[in-house]
């Protein structure tokens, strides 16, 4: 019994867009840049926080220098009472400033993994993907700034152990994380700069080993500001690891401190930070 012949399928020109091999031969829409950055931010700083599952030695060791400046230095100026700090302990005055030293060592030498990276080809493959250079130094600054935070997280538990009285406050602890995660992307960013313009590991070194003394000593994290004399103090001013030890005081241990203007100035550095460190990134690859 002959039925009624069944309605061919419209032709392929007739099918509706989004069906079939349609979803083969047209690209999906491009996503807005405003989506696509911080998903690459994010994506990078992961793959660098994957590293220290295969080597967490860096961050045992890293955790050496703090605990002799805070159980030496600390301890011995504490009975010394050499230094004005009005009226708070030594110690105490003296481990937030041991958080931010910290915290700078491990960023300021965040340059020699990226030539690392150049040497071995893997920073020319990042390159000639669609992430843009400002998510790739975004990333990696912010990398940086959670492995500070672990570094930070070990100080405090060293403070606490020597009686440092320091608040437990769970907002002013979010801040302290902020102000940690920005002081260390500013010093990542600057080392990876440099490592733009020097190229080599072995000059990073020196360069990094010749600044962060003069960072740590022209800022507040072993004395206040007004027993500097007047040509430190402009120095001071002008550095941000200064800001970054006042806010940390100030959430740490209630003392006054420059909250919005610390914080202020700890963004700005962090965002012309990666706008250098960005710029010269190619000149790495080349």
């Amino acid at each position: 019994m002959s039925g009624v012949p069944a309605t061919p399928p419209p032709a392929s020109a007739d099918r509706p867009r989004g069906t079939g091999l349609d979803l083969l031969t047209t690209p999906p829409p491009e996503r807005a840049r405003w989506r696509v950055l911080p998903a690459r931010v994010v994506a990078m700083c992961v793959v660098e926080l994957q590293k220290l599952r295969h080597d967490r030695t860096e961050l045992y060791t890293r955790a050496i220098q703090p605990a002799l400046w805070l159980l030496v230095f600390g301890e011995t100026f504490t009975r010394i009472q050499a230094i004005p700090t009005n009226g708070v302990p030594y110690l105490d005055y003296l481990a937030p400033g041991i958080i931010a030293q910290s915290t700078m060592f491990i960023a300021i030498f965040y340059g020699i993994q990226i030539i690392w990276e150049r040497d071995s080809g893997v920073l020319t493959k990042l390159l000639v993907t669609p992430t843009p250079r400002s998510a790739l130094v975004t990333g990696k600054a912010f990398a940086a700034g959670v492995k500070a935070v672990i570094q930070a997280v070990v100080v405090i538990a060293i403070a606490a152990l020597l009686g440092v009285a320091m608040t437990w406050n769970p907002l002013r602890l979010a801040g302290v994380i902020v102000v940690v995660v920005l002081g260390s992307a500013f010093f990542s960013c600057l080392s990876m700069s440099i490592a733009g313009i020097v190229l080599t590991r072995d000059r990073l070194m020196g360069i990094g080993q010749a600044i962060t003394m003069p960072l740590f000593f022209a800022s507040n994290a072993l004395y206040p500001t007004t027993a500097m004399p007047a040509w430190l103090q402009a120095i001071s001013t002008v550095n941000p690891l200064s800001y970054q030890v006042d806010a940390l005081r100030g959430l740490l241990l209630g003392t006054p401190a420059h909250l919005p203007l610390d914080a202020a100035v700890l963004l700005a550095a962090a965002v012309l930070g990666i706008a250098a460190a960005s710029r010269l990134l190619r000149r790495l690859a080349r």
